[in-house]
């Protein structure tokens, strides 16, 4: 594998560090955030590069904002007041941040602030090279710690990377890339990966990639389903993507006996948190059926 340059191993003292972290957190209704898991897990880079000495500006995506317009349902708000309590200091919130101003320009070492959802600016998923430019103009080292999100080559992910005068990998995703590299390069047998999530677009080349060097490929979540339409079962009203049955049918073909499909599923007639759950086989599945989880067999 190639040499991974971390953010232990820049010098930080007195610069400017843009940190790209992964706070896309789960919230209720009202709001309220579920489950700060992924916030408390950014928390080491940032005290790192705060207890060394820089200015530090964390970003995020949360949701799925319209791109060039504002949504308070999608504001990193409450990302922000969780984020000052788990590091015990204010963290204010930018909303208009790309062209800097004075927020940037009274930003000394051992601030630290939350840069409004990444996905609010025309061009960040589209990797737009002036945006790009101009995020990579507010910072003197880039760190990228959203392993989730690195997939894909957007504007705070991948362009950025390209223009900043340094860029580094966090901890998060260096733990991430070391435990891949330990798995893959001298793995134990059998090696089993298992894989979830709402999309097969965003993960057909990992998956394919991943059938070719495990014994057992799981798949789970909207990706289970879209595996399920493949093999010719059904799904109801579940989340899947109809239009890359096609490529998963080929990885089933090509790869034979290495991607079990789900026999067994739990569903409900709505998604909800009141929902009643079912287990049905799945040639039980109704049009009306959500499923939900794979069943335990």
């Amino acid at each position: 594998m190639t040499a991974l340059k971390r953010l232990a191993d820049v010098d930080v003292q007195g610069k400017r560090v843009f940190i790209r972290a992964d706070l896309n957190v789960p919230q209720d209704d009202q709001g309220a955030i579920t489950d700060d898991t992924r916030i408390r897990a950014s928390v080491p880079a940032i005290r790192d590069a705060l207890d060394r000495g820089a200015a530090v500006m964390v970003t995020s995506h949360l949701g799925r904002p319209t791109e060039g317009q504002f949504s308070q349902a999608d504001s990193l708000a409450p990302v922000a007041r969780r984020l000052a309590e788990l590091l015990g200091r204010e963290v204010p919130l930018i909303r208009d941040w790309v062209d800097g101003g004075a927020w940037h320009a009274n930003l000394k070492p051992g601030d630290v602030v939350l840069l409004e959802n990444c996905r609010f600016n025309k061009g960040e998923k589209k990797d737009d090279e002036s945006l790009a430019r101009k995020m990579a103009r507010l910072c003197d080292v880039y760190v990228n710690d959203a392993f989730a999100t690195a997939h894909r080559a957007e504007a705070t992910t991948h362009g950025i990377a390209r223009f900043a005068p340094v860029a580094c990998a966090g901890p998060l995703l260096a733990a991430e890339l070391d435990a891949l590299g330990r798995a893959l390069a001298q793995p134990k047998r059998p090696l089993v990966a298992v894989v979830g999530g709402a999309k097969v677009s965003t993960k057909l080349t990992a998956l394919k990639a991943l059938a070719a060097k495990v014994d057992l490929l799981i798949v789970g979540g909207g990706i289970a389903n879209t595996f399920i339409l493949a093999a010719g079962g059904s799904i109801g009203k579940s989340l899947a993507e109809p239009d890359l049955v096609g490529e998963a049918k080929a990885i089933l073909v090509a790869f034979p006996g290495k991607v079990p499909v789900p026999v067994d599923v739990v569903i409900a007639r709505e998604f909800t948190a009141t929902a009643a759950p079912v287990l049905k086989a799945v040639e039980n599945v109704g049009t009306d059926d959500m499923i939900l989880d794979i069943g335990p067999q």
